[in-house]
């Protein structure tokens, strides 16, 4: 019979590396105080690696250098939020980062929230969720919520085809359908712009 470690190793790899976790994604598996024990001993034999309180990595490498990679930190703000029962949303300039839209990490990563406000430091880094109304979230998923925040922070004068080009490319067929559908509340301007990442740019709007 498979150990509580074995489980959650297990489960962890499945994901792949770069995942982030905490307790509460392992609980199905065991209780709390036989999870928290487990963790403890991955981390003890360098199998996963705190990046916050209660939080942890299943930790990247550079294959070259032979050394770890910074944590994933869209992975960590996750499974903070997975942890504490929130709704999040990668906002502005980190919006852009994770869609390929920028290479600039910004100085605080910051996330809109339903939550409570409140600052995560993960290395060098800060992970900011900001607490907001229930209308700022002006869709309903992702990638829409990705798309919208990153094409919001871009302006209307700066979304031209090259970034049409980079989302398009970036999502599926089924994720651009998805987008077209979840985001139908936001801007128009916006909207027009989904319309042309959603529709191949081989669609009229009819």
């Amino acid at each position: 019979m498979q150990s509580t470690s074995d489980k959650i190793l297990t489960r962890i790899q499945r994901k792949g590396r770069g995942f982030s976790f905490s307790g509460k994604d392992f609980l199905d598996l065991a209780a709390r105080s036989s999870v928290d024990k487990a963790l403890s001993t991955l981390r003890e034999s360098g199998s996963i690696r705190r990046v916050c309180r209660g939080v942890y990595d299943y930790p990247r490498f550079n294959e070259k250098l032979g050394g770890e990679l910074s944590p994933d930190y869209d992975q960590v703000a996750q499974a903070i939020a997975r942890r504490n029962g929130v709704r999040i949303e990668a906002s502005g300039a980190w919006a852009t980062n994770i869609l390929g839209l920028s290479t600039q990490v910004p100085a605080k990563i910051i996330y809109l929230t339903n939550g409570t406000s409140r600052s995560y430091k993960v290395g060098n880094q800060t992970i900011e969720f900001q607490r907001v109304a229930p209308k700022e979230f002006l869709a309903k998923k992702r990638p829409a919520t990705l798309v919208v925040q990153a094409l919001s922070h871009l302006g209307k004068a700066h979304v031209d085809e090259r970034v049409v080009q980079i989302l398009r490319s970036r999502l599926t067929q089924k994720e651009r359908q998805a987008l077209l559908k979840d985001a139908r509340f936001t801007t128009d301007w916006v909207y027009e712009a989904i319309k042309e990442i959603a529709h191949n740019g081989d669609s009229t709007d009819g």
